[in-house]
């Protein structure tokens, strides 16, 4: 409530620059690829980076040598870092940020992190040959053209009891409001682990005429995080887990380990894109062996970074879920994707001439 007076700022701020925009006082720029970005209208916990990991296979199964990119929220550097050449990775989860050095772990795809997309674009693809490019968390940086713009949108946010959540930021979680929503070539609606439901008319006719989509997320496993080893979820039933993360809004994770029998009343949640320290690690410890939990149980987001810290939790059992976004109508949205980028026959003779 504090924060309130600033939101009316905020939103005339990315009113007047979409404005600028929309007239072409400021320009998106071409790279030489295909680009898609995956974005959303929030501060976090739309599940952006499992759908790039989704649509990174989907153009890979369709003949295109794709890469990732994003700005590296949370990292250590500065400017432009390959992550990835496609072959071996480079650095650390620090020098990345947590959702790209998972995307480039998770796929082995050519991946970059840059403030400037169109600088990392255009390096990503020198530098690697890519011929496709997804942008992760890229609705609001419009400089680089995009082929595709997706735009996900938990299915919660638009539930009436988290209202408060659709108020501007700072006050509220909402980047944009729903109107930017036209942007989109095409909506995603996450239910995460959910009970899977549709729009209300008002939504719909609130994002008509552009398509929307439906996708949840599958729980796939749990996973060893110092020896990567792959364990069946009913493994784990029973389990009493303490359950660690850094995220936004852990309603969800939390609700997928409950779904799966796993005991989740001992929390420790930090805030979201946590670097994690030593001191942090050994809260860790003391709170695991505190509540007399089997293990701990966390995001392969978190995971990422708390592989760091394998040596001071050796004996600390620590396993991370292993999810993937399933679409409810699989084959219309590939069918949607391959429509609307450009095939790389065209593409290549368009760039020769």
């Amino acid at each position: 409530l504090l924060a309130l007076p600033l939101a009316p700022l905020y939103w005339a701020a990315m009113a007047v620059r979409n404005a600028l925009f929309n007239l072409g006082a400021f320009k998106s720029r071409r790279v030489g690829a295909a680009v898609v970005s995956v974005g959303n209208l929030t501060t976090g916990g739309s599940g952006k980076t499992p759908l790039t990991i989704y649509v990174l296979d989907l153009l890979r199964r369709n003949g295109y040598r794709a890469g990732a990119l994003s700005r590296g929220y949370g990292r250590s550097t500065r400017g432009y870092r390959l992550v990835s050449d496609g072959e071996k990775t480079f650095g650390d989860v620090t020098h990345s940020g947590d959702e790209m050095w998972q995307i480039a772990s998770e796929t082995g795809a050519p991946s970059a992190v840059c403030e400037d997309r169109v600088v990392g674009a255009e390096r990503l693809i020198e530098e690697t040959g890519v011929e496709a490019l997804v942008l992760d968390d890229a609705f609001q940086h419009r400089w680089i053209a995009r082929d595709v713009n997706l735009l996900v949108i938990e299915r919660r946010l638009l539930r009436p009891e988290v209202r408060m959540r659709r108020l501007p930021f700072p006050t509220g979680d909402m980047r944009e409001p729903f109107s930017s929503a036209k942007r989109a070539d095409a909506i995603v609606v996450n239910h995460k682990f959910a009970e899977r439901d549709r729009l209300t008319d008002e939504w719909r006719r609130r994002f008509e005429p552009t398509p929307i989509f439906y996708a949840r997320y599958e729980a796939i496993g749990f996973v060893d995080v110092k020896t990567n080893t792959f364990y069946d979820k009913s493994e784990f039933y029973e389990e009493r887990g303490l359950i660690v993360g850094g995220l936004a809004y852990p309603r969800s994770f939390v609700r997928a380990l409950s779904t799966m029998r796993v005991e989740t009343g001992n929390r420790l949640f930090f805030r979201d894109h946590k670097d994690y320290d030593a001191g942090d690690v050994e809260e860790i410890r003391k709170t695991f062996y505190a509540t007399n939990a089997h293990s701990v149980l966390t995001t392969q987001k978190d995971a990422v970074k708390l592989a760091r810290f394998s040596e001071a939790l050796d004996d600390v059992p620590i396993f991370y879920l292993k999810i993937a976004t399933t679409f409810e109508e699989p084959d219309e949205f590939e069918r949607f994707m391959t429509r609307n980028i450009e095939p790389n026959e065209s593409r290549r003779a368009r760039d020769t001439h």
